[in-house]
């Protein structure tokens, strides 16, 4: 009976082989499948009861890198990560032009530059006047087309987080589902188990691929997964991520401030733990980016439009003298339907002149000397450029009408088209003084708290501008400070607050020493009466971050400090420019009739005692073009630092940095799909199928095969002699 075992072993060498013979099938039949790894199995001698039975082959096994496979994970994270900010970078590149390019916004403003200088070289021109018409509209449409793009950009960023988070949630479903299929296979000791693993593995990478991960196995066999910054997203079941994507965004509406949703996981918003992937480019380009790009758009929206009106309001055009003024500043109506905020004239004196036809003064006086109005609520003084402009001893125009609009602005009208009116400050009251902004303050809270200071009367009220826009002051900003500055405040500090809807001072804060800009803004917000319709935020900006407080309805907002150590000066609130960008635009009724810009202001000619308005006068002309070429003061915004530069310097100073930023992800992005790959590389050589050694593995099994088939032949025929002597 010794032939026995002899055939028991070399058939279990035969199908030894055989299966060997099918493993190496596969792995040449997936030797193009993208994730497949190479398997192998080892065979043992088979021992029972004392007697060698011959050989098995042990369960398939993949030929993988652990190591490697998780380098590969984080690598790939960062990959996709520089790949989702390359590509809006250069999306934006492309809006913005380059630096020194023709279609760059630097040469918009240069373009503008050189209409008013060349307005000031001869204001009688029609044409001149057209062409700066012209250009000031193609700088603040472009203005208004980059602004709305970087939100477009924004809005789509978030649009594809949103996609980003389905597709984790379902990769997490494949994952939980191959992690259970895994356990049986384990369990019940099927084939298959390396394929369900190499299946669990491309879901991996393609996970990390948006989020970073990290994962570890359990002894079942079964994987948890978790970020890198330790939360839970596949322990036994699936921890699903949401996030509502924002319809539409704008330049006020932020992650910090609460107007776009976190990314959520069991209730906890795990945003700022998120730290590689494509999703973390594509938070980085919504919050961080594009908001920096927008914020420098505002600011240079925001000092063009306030250096150019406030030149613009020293001014009167001529021979196109306006008949009627209106601001653009917004007051607080009080509940008797009056305006109390209140004014004074701190320095020098405001001249109020009407103009005939010929340009020759018909009246004039002076609101300080003369009026007698030095300090008192804006109703107060409308009223009393009314009278002197109904006064017999006046200019005697009894329609003339000085009120406030349904908007809350100014409005000035001598309700006679022949006579124009022109408003200018001078040092003192005296005739042919010479002229200077006056120095205003004013009582934002009507308080009795002058807490704002003001240069020129008509650029306070807005009588004069060319450049407008739809902001109201609605939202205040701080400059750029760090999360734990030391505020100073030694004393407790109170802010009052008054809007449009609930009237003055119908709330406080008090902010107490050592209390932080965070207990500042969880203050406000938790406040019973201010959370209603105030917001307080921390928005990210360059390296610190601006101190918000916004009005969620949109409505006039007026801080005051009533008391304290000025430390709503030292930090530098003021309304904001943020939006400034996406509305500016040229005056409606000088985009119709550019003989509204002024050349020149009133000149006072000594021999007659009067002033008098020249169409050849250029000294505004000249001082709107000189602002082009000196140096104006920017604040911080986003990655640029405080400085003082020119506009069009300044303009070429963030194209450049966007310019900059797309090249540095273009070469991040590079040299680290350059890593991936060679990560990849190296685990092809480990875990890829490779034809040759699999053909000469073929060989040796094909030979193991007839050999065992020789020998069972043999001891069969012997075993069959043995039988047929019996």
């Amino acid at each position: 009976m010794a032939m026995i075992p002899s055939l028991t072993t070399s058939l279990s060498g035969m199908k030894a082989a055989q299966n060997q013979l099918d493993i190496i099938s596969r792995n040449v039949a997936n030797v193009d499948t993208e994730g497949y790894s190479r398997k192998t199995a080892q065979q043992q001698n088979v021992i029972r009861a004392g007697y060698s039975m011959g050989v098995e082959v042990s369960n398939i096994t993949r030929q993988v890198d652990e190591g490697l496979l998780r380098s590969y994970l984080s690598s790939n994270a960062l990959t996709n990560n520089y790949s989702a900010q390359n590509d809006y970078l250069s999306k934006i590149e492309v809006t913005l032009g380059t630096p020194q390019g023709n279609n760059s916004i630097a040469t918009n403003v240069s373009n503008l530059q050189t209409a008013f200088e060349s307005l000031a070289n001869d204001v009688t021109s029609s044409a001149n006047r057209y062409n700066l018409l012209n250009q000031a509209n193609t700088l603040t449409a472009r203005l208004n087309s980059i602004s709305s793009e970087i939100q477009n950009l924004r809005g789509d960023a978030d649009l594809q987080i949103g996609e980003d988070v389905e597709k984790i949630n379902k990769l997490l479903d494949t994952i939980d589902y191959l992690n259970e299929e895994l356990v049986k296979y384990e369990l019940l000791n099927y084939d298959g188990v390396a394929d369900l693993q190499d299946q669990r593995d491309i879901a991996l990478r393609e996970l990390s691929g948006l989020v970073d991960i990290s994962y570890f196995k359990r002894d079942n066999g079964a994987i948890v997964i978790q970020t890198t910054s330790g939360i839970t997203l596949l322990d036994g079941d699936p921890h699903k991520l949401s996030h509502a994507s924002v319809a539409k965004t704008s330049s006020t509406i932020t992650y910090a401030g609460g107007g776009i949703g976190g990314i959520y996981v069991d209730n906890q918003d795990i945003t700022g733990f998120i730290k590689d992937g494509e999703i973390k480019g594509l938070i980085e380009i919504r919050d961080v980016i594009l908001p920096s790009l927008q914020s420098q758009l505002d600011e240079l929206s925001g000092t063009l439009k306030t250096t150019i009106n406030q030149v613009h309001n020293r001014g009167t055009a001529y021979p196109n003298t306006p008949d009627t003024l209106t601001g653009t500043k917004v007051f607080i109506q009080d509940t008797n339907d009056t305006y109390p905020q209140s004014i004074k004239i701190e320095k020098g004196d405001v001249r109020l002149m009407i103009v005939g036809a010929d340009g020759e003064q018909y009246a004039t006086t002076t609101l300080k000397g003369e009026l007698g109005f030095t300090q008192g609520s804006v109703q107060d003084m409308a009223q009393t450029i009314q009278d002197w402009l109904r006064s017999t001893n006046g200019p005697d125009l009894p329609q003339a009408e000085v009120y406030f609009n349904n908007a809350g602005q100014l409005v000035i009208s001598t309700g006679d088209s022949n006579y124009g009116l022109s408003i200018f400050d001078t040092v003192s009251s005296t005739p042919g003084a010479e002229q200077q902004d006056a120095v205003i303050s004013f009582d934002a809270g009507n308080n009795g708290v002058f807490g704002q200071k003001y240069e020129g009367f008509s650029s306070f009220f807005g009588l004069n501008d060319i450049f407008v826009d739809d902001n109201i002051n609605y939202i205040y900003d701080s400059n750029v400070v760090s999360l734990n500055a030391n505020l100073g405040v030694n004393a407790p500090v109170t802010w009052t607050f008054s809007d449009e809807v609930h009237g003055f001072n119908y709330a406080s804060i008090t902010i107490n020493p050592n209390d932080s800009l965070s207990q500042i803004v969880k203050n406000i917000n938790s406040d019973p009466i201010l959370g209603q319709s105030i917001r307080a935020s921390l928005v990210p900006n360059g390296s610190g971050y601006v101190f918000r407080i916004e009005n969620m309805n949109g409505e006039q907002l007026e801080i005051s400090e009533t008391q304290g150590n000025n430390l709503y000066g030292r930090l530098g609130m003021a309304p904001s420019n943020t939006g400034t960008a996406q509305t500016i635009a040229v005056r409606d009724d000088i985009t119709t009739d550019p003989g509204l810009i002024a050349g020149g202001a009133p000149e006072f000619n000594a021999s007659t005692g009067r002033y008098v308005l020249s169409p050849a006068a250029n000294s505004i002309a000249n001082n709107m073009g000189e602002i082009f070429a000196e140096s104006q003061s920017f604040k911080q915004s986003g990655t640029i630092a405080q400085t003082q530069t020119t506009l069009a310097s300044y303009a070429s100073t963030f194209v450049g940095n966007i310019a900059s930023q797309a090249s540095n992800a273009l070469n991040s992005l590079d040299y680290q799909q350059e890593l991936t790959q060679s990560i990849s590389t190296k685990e092809a050589q480990i875990s890829g199928v490779d034809l040759d050694e699999e053909l000469g593995q073929m060989i040796i099994f094909q030979q193991s095969y007839a050999a065992c088939a020789q020998a069972f032949t043999a001891s069969k025929e012997i075993l069959d002699m043995l039988l047929n002597i019996v």
